[in-house]
């Protein structure tokens, strides 16, 4: 089962009881589709960078909470009946991406990366020393000037 991220941006004045009455209500659903509720983390009123419109007004500030949970890939589709949810704002669901298989991230540590790199910007700077001899646009500045500093008489 992959590892999802549920971020839910609550309106502010809802209390400590609804908002663990709906933190309880995602668990249950979660483990009833045999998932693992991992981490749950508030970080309390944020402000927002720009206001949330609801029905009942606008919001410029909300209760931000983050979930973390191992459960079906189509639990994405089940928690859908959160947008009729009036006590939220918004809610995003994030899947962490899995880890190649037979490569460590320590394993490497990146060591022959700086030579790739290296190799490849020798060939795109010696590209970049020939696209600029023949880059002749000075020319084209110049008559352009010529022909903007003549002034046009026409005499009768």
């Amino acid at each position: 089962m992959p590892l999802y991220d549920c971020m839910l941006l609550l309106k502010p004045q809802i209390t400590k009881d609804a908002m663990i009455d709906l933190l309880r209500r995602i668990g249950n659903h979660v483990y009833r589709t045999n998932g693992v509720l991992t981490d749950v983390k508030s970080f309390r009123k944020v402000n927002l960078g720009y206001g949330i419109k609801k029905l009942d007004g606008k919001y410029f500030k909300g209760q931000l909470l983050q979930m973390t949970m191992m459960a079906t890939p189509k639990f994405n589709k089940e928690l859908q009946y959160l947008n009729q949810e009036d006590r939220l704002l918004r809610w995003l669901l994030v899947k962490h991406r899995t880890p190649r298989p037979g490569k460590s991230f320590n394993e490497d540590d990146g060591k022959g990366e700086m030579a790739k790199v290296s190799s490849r910007s020798s060939i795109i700077f010696s590209d970049e020393v020939k696209m600029e001899d023949d880059d002749d646009d000075d020319d084209e500045y110049e008559v352009y000037e010529e022909e903007e500093t003549q002034p046009t008489h026409t005499t009768q």
